[in-house]
């Protein structure tokens, strides 16, 4: 069983930065993704970034690159989400996610989502 919890989040002015944490209890294996995702009211849950744990590449949706960064502590099992250039549009629940590369059984093959922390932009 893995737990993942999500810390950072707040309000912040546009333009102003926020890292949201995420901490897992339980192993994160190479066959592991770790993401974040985010949903704003009304809208489905997106993909907001990604890091693969067998070669630390990462994924960013179009709408944060070059103002969002993930990364991972892997002494720490904790996988990290800097915000810069915050916009309103940034608006909504991150949620952490941990899910394996490909549909599979054993271990590591479980999807694992966090609780949410709330992440407003707004002046």
């Amino acid at each position: 069983q893995v737990q993942l919890v999500e810390s950072g989040g707040g309000l912040v002015q546009p333009g102003g930065s926020l890292r949201l944490s995420c901490a897992a209890s339980g192993s994160i294996f190479s066959i592991n993704v770790m993401g974040w995702y985010r949903q704003a009211p009304g809208k489905q849950r997106e993909l907001v970034a990604e890091i693969f744990i067998s070669d630390s590449s990462t994924n960013y949706a179009d709408s944060v690159k070059g103002r969002f960064t993930i990364s991972r502590d892997s002494a720490k099992n904790t996988v990290y989400l800097q915000m810069n250039s915050l916009k309103p549009e940034d608006t909504a629940v991150y949620y952490c996610n941990r899910r394996p590369i490909r549909p599979c059984s054993g271990y590591g093959c479980s999807v694992y989502w966090g609780q949410g922390t709330q992440v407003t932009v707004s002046s």
